[in-house]
């Protein structure tokens, strides 16, 4: 029989015991939760690394395919298999001197580190106005010229009809023209946007170091398709129809 000195005794250890699990109990649920949050940070920054990312788009440059602050994902893994191919839609770092120089206003530490773990699982695009978005019109070996007669661009002499993509400006029946006769080198490509009279591309870049060539090593991947907004859900065309028929460059090792 328990006496009435022990019986408060017990109870107060029963209480204990029961604050200890309570305790270890929520302890455990803490780790999941960061052991959960930890590994969604690393599969994000994987993905990222080595399969898709995510950019939007700052300029009205490949209007009308792309809208301005329409958001899209990059295939990074295919092209370094498959490599590029024109009519590609392709997101690449600045070759040097084709964007403007800009400088960032100061952000405390905190802020920068926020920014820096967003970016790294993909839901921050703060690097997208570091970068530029083009289609391929040309790869390596292929003579690309502006233009005939009838004011195509021709690559290895076989003119393209870009009526599927380029955008005219209101009254127009073709861009204005901006001559140029190039062979693009080996690891290279030749980029113009579809808004082809406003779009600062190839054309634009031939006097800078790259001769307006953009490095393969400097491109991040293909677009694919948009995700943002809902309304323009949707693949991205590489319109290969424009581009078939065209026989491989002979200008340099062409792929």
């Amino acid at each position: 029989m328990t006496s009435d000195a022990e019986a408060p005794a017990e109870s107060v250890t029963r209480s204990q015991r029961r604050e200890r699990r309570g305790r270890r109990g929520a302890w455990i649920f803490l780790r999941d939760v960061l052991v959960i949050i930890l590994i969604a940070i690393v599969v994000s920054a994987l993905v990222k690394t080595f399969l898709v990312r995510s950019f939007y788009i700052p300029s009205g440059s490949m209007e009308d395919t792309l809208q301005i602050n329409d958001r899209i994902l990059v295939d990074e893994l295919t092209p370094r298999w498959n490599g590029y191919e024109r009519g590609d839609i392709v997101v690449f770092q600045d070759p040097g001197g084709w964007l403007p120089v800009t400088v960032r206003p100061a952000q405390s530490p905190f802020v920068e580190g926020i920014d820096w773990l967003l970016t790294l699982v993909g839901l921050s695009v703060s690097d997208s106005e570091d970068h530029l978005i083009k289609r391929v019109i040309g790869v390596p070996g292929d003579h690309v010229v502006c233009c005939n007669a009838l004011g195509q661009i021709t690559i290895n002499d076989v003119p393209l009809d870009e009526s599927a993509y380029v955008k005219l400006d209101p009254g127009q029946s073709a861009p204005n023209l901006v001559p140029f006769d190039i062979v693009v080198p080996d690891g290279s490509l030749w980029v113009l946007g579809d808004n082809r009279d406003h779009s600062k591309d190839s054309r634009f870049n031939q006097d800078q170091p790259g001769d307006g060539f953009v490095p393969i090593e400097n491109v991040v991947g293909r677009a694919f398709v948009i995700t943002w907004p809902v309304p323009r859900w949707g693949l991205l065309d590489s319109h290969s129809e424009v581009f078939a028929g065209i026989p491989a460059g002979v200008g340099a090792d062409a792929p």
